[in-house]
């Protein structure tokens, strides 16, 4: 499809001129001779220019007035003047216009400013159509569910969407869809045309979470070689979103509150003040407010993230909404793997609803992937769900030819074994051998960490991930 370039140009001889060079050049040249014929072909023929070359002074006003109206979405524009005025060229740059030209045209410097405008247009064009595609996708239809849970969840983030918030905080359980809510309010608010920036502050390290949040200056520390742009700089204009907020350290979250309510902040070694224009939403699956009795979170930073609060619910507190999202992920699995997965038998919907769910609508999505990537057919494997306890997994064949029933995990001095007959889900492992690697080392997380070949923070996160008592509780 050719480019289309809108000539708005009053002397008849210009206006021929500037048709015939860029036809030459494969555009698709539309003239018109005042802003009332540019207002027509705009609104009513459907023209939507890629670049706008148009004369400051026409018959009939200022093409300012024009550009006024239509604000930035009409394609790059190029002001062509004989005389124009420093009132006219502030108000032009503040309008967003690409360029001054002066009458009579070059057009050798004019063929490389309709470059860069069609160049900086297609730019806007696609980060446009990214934002209106990730607006579609993410809907607050997008929280899927029948109950009066799901509904209220919906209603809240339609009201949410419009309401101009500065910070906001979502809880509940791991799996809820926080992750989903935040770029729900982002991709349907007004920072929509701005950045979302996500940040899980429980994978980060303790000592690199100030520098990946704020930044450094080259020097400020071993290894910092040159200056890094932090997560709430590349968040200016749209929506910083952190993960998990309730794993920040006490004295970054001071230095996050300052940054909220005044807006500025420092680079790490920097001695200069950067304003940003940012929207934070945070998210926990802890009890923030019983956190904040414990001395582990800051009462203050708290109540201003609380000012708008949004709770996601359970699945087992909204279980009949397993009707619609069952569905759902076997449409979006099947899709994927290339299966035909369409019944699901009586048996596969009472062992759903019978379920727990302590990992919520991700546990969910992960059992549905697996049924759907082991099925054979059109019938939902029933075998595949390993949602029973270990004792009533169907018997298995030993090595030794006997038949018996499937055991669960079994610690033998500084050794644990782990049945692979489906009986355990990788979750169910990995939390297996966090437990004996602890009670191996009498509860000690720093030796069970080394024994584990990782970090402290690793360990502790998972431990709370699976809700394991250790001593310090």
């Amino acid at each position: 499809m050719p480019r289309t370039l809108l000539v708005i140009e009053d002397e008849p001889l210009l206006a021929q001129e500037i048709e015939r060079h860029y036809r030459r050049e494969h555009w698709r040249v539309v003239v018109a001779r005042t802003l009332k014929d540019a207002r027509r072909l705009l609104a009513e023929e459907g023209v939507s220019p890629l670049v706008v070359i148009s004369d400051m002074s026409l018959p009939d006003g200022n093409a300012l007035d024009l550009l006024d109206e239509l604000g930035v979405g009409e394609g790059e524009w190029i002001l062509l003047t004989g005389y124009g005025t420093v009132a006219d060229s502030v108000r032009a740059l503040r309008l967003g216009d690409f360029d001054f030209m002066e009458k009579p045209v070059d057009f050798s410097r004019l063929d490389l400013v309709v470059a860069g405008a069609a160049r900086s247009a297609r730019a806007n064009r696609r980060l446009q159509d990214e934002s209106m595609q990730a607006g579609q996708r993410y809907s607050p239809a997008s929280f899927v569910g029948t109950s009066a849970a799901a509904q209220q969840v919906r209603e809240l983030l339609g009201r949410l969407s419009t309401a101009p918030f500065r910070a906001l905080i979502i809880t509940g359980e791991t799996g809820t869809g926080k992750g989903v809510a935040a770029r729900i309010l982002h991709h349907n608010g007004a920072r929509r045309q701005g950045p979302l920036i996500e940040i899980n502050c429980s994978a980060l390290p303790k000592d690199l979470m100030e520098s990946e949040l704020f930044g450094h200056e080259a020097g400020s520390f071993t290894g910092a070689k040159g200056r890094r742009r932090g997560m709430l700089e590349q968040a200016d204009g749209g929506t910083l979103f952190l993960d998990e907020i309730g794993e920040m350290p006490l004295d970054l979250q001071a230095k996050i509150l300052k940054a909220i309510e005044e807006q500025t902040f420092r680079r790490v070694g920097g001695e200069h003040q950067l304003v940003v224009d940012v929207q934070l939403i945070a998210a926990s699956n802890r009890d923030l407010a019983q956190a904040v009795r414990d001395g582990a979170f800051r009462e203050d930073l708290y109540h201003r993230l609380s000012v708008f609060h949004l709770h996601l619910p359970p699945l087992r507190e909204r279980i009949e909404d397993l009707d619609v999202l069952v569905p759902l992920f076997i449409t979006e699995f099947n899709a994927k793997a290339g299966r035909n997965v369409t019944v699901v038998p009586a048996a596969v919907w009472d062992r759903l609803r019978a379920h727990h769910w302590s990992g919520n609508v991700r546990e969910l999505r992960n059992v549905i992937e697996r049924c759907v990537l082991f099925s054979h057919g059109e019938e939902f494997p029933l075998q595949w769900l390993q949602l029973e306890a270990a004792s009533t997994v169907e018997p298995h064949v030993g090595p030794s030819g006997a038949r018996h029933a499937a055991e669960g995990p079994v610690k033998e001095g500084n050794r644990i074994s782990l049945p692979l007959d489906g009986s355990l889900g990788l979750e169910e492992m990995d939390r297996s051998i966090i437990v004996a690697t602890l009670e191996h080392h009498r509860y000690n997380v720093a030796a069970a960490a080394r024994a584990l070949r990782t970090t402290r923070d690793t360990l502790r996160y998972r431990i709370k991930k699976y809700g394991i008592t250790t001593s310090d509780d």
